[in-house]
C-alpha cells in the first residue's frame, strides 16, 4: 500500500469515530492543516464525508451507522447545536414535538447569540434566528443516545415563537391566526412563560400573553 494510501486511511478512520469534526479534530493524526484539508474536500466530493458547513464535516458511514442504530434523528438534532454555537432547539421544531402546532415544520429551528442565519445541507436547512443575552436561556440539556442537546423548554419555544413574531401579532386575532394548540399548555407552563415575558419587558409581548390567556 502506497504511503498516501496509508495516510488516507487513518484520517478516515479517526474521522469515522467522530460526531463532526473539522481539520483541526485531525491534527492528533500530525498532518499539516492544508494536507488534512485537501482530503476532506476529496473524500466529501466523493461521497464519503457530508459537508455539514465551512469547516465541518461528518463521514457517511458515521451516518449510515447512526441510522442503524436508530439514533439518526438524535443525532441530527445534536449537530443542530454543533453547526452554529452557541444555540439551542426552539420554536417551530419544539412546538411541534409538543403538538402546539398542526403543520409540520419544514426547517429545524434553533435560537442563536450570534447573528441571523441559515445552513442547508443533506441532513436538512437548519435557521438561526438570534436573540439578545438576556433571553438566551430557558433551554436544558436532553440526553438522547450518546448526544447531549440543548433544547428549549415548552414554554421557552413558545416566548422565542411569539417573540420574533411580535411585531406583526397586533391584536388578539393576529395571535388566534397562529392556530396555537392551548390545550397542550399547563398551568406550570403559563407561569414560567409569564417569568420570560417579565423578563423581555416589552407592553407588546405582555399583551400578547394576556391574548393567550
Amino acid at each position: 500500500m502506497r504511503n498516501d494510501e496509508i495516510r488516507t486511511k487513518k484520517i478516515l478512520k479517526l474521522a469515522e469515530t467522530l460526531p463532526s469534526f473539522g481539520a483541526s479534530d485531525l491534527a492528533p493524526l500530525g498532518e499539516k492543516p492544508t494536507y488534512l484539508n485537501i482530503i476532506l474536500s476529496r473524500y466529501a466530493k466523493r461521497g464519503a464525508l457530508l459537508h455539514l458547513r465551512k469547516n465541518l464535516y461528518v463521514t457517511k458511514a458515521y451516518l449510515d451507522n447512526a441510522e442503524k442504530k436508530g439514533v439518526y434523528s438524535d443525532y441530527v438534532e445534536f449537530i443542530a447545536n454543533k453547526i452554529y454555537s452557541p444555540s439551542y432547539l426552539s420554536l417551530d421544531y419544539v412546538l411541534h414535538e409538543h403538538n402546539m402546532l398542526t403543520d409540520v415544520p419544514r426547517n429545524i429551528t434553533s435560537v442563536a447569540l450570534r447573528k441571523t442565519d441559515s445552513f442547508s445541507n443533506e441532513l436538512g436547512t437548519f435557521i438561526y434566528h438570534k436573540i439578545k443575552e438576556e433571553l438566551f436561556n430557558g433551554f436544558n440539556v436532553v440526553k438522547k443516545s450518546n448526544f447531549s442537546i440543548l433544547k428549549a423548554s415548552k414554554a421557552k419555544a413558545l416566548l422565542d415563537f411569539l417573540y420574533f413574531r411580535k411585531r406583526l401579532l397586533v391584536d388578539k386575532d393576529a395571535v388566534e391566526e397562529l392556530r396555537l394548540n392551548m390545550d397542550e399548555f399547563s398551568k406550570n407552563d403559563f407561569r414560567e412563560l409569564e417569568g420570560y415575558v417579565e423578563k423581555e419587558g416589552s407592553s407588546r409581548m405582555r399583551e400578547i400573553f394576556n391574548w393567550l390567556k
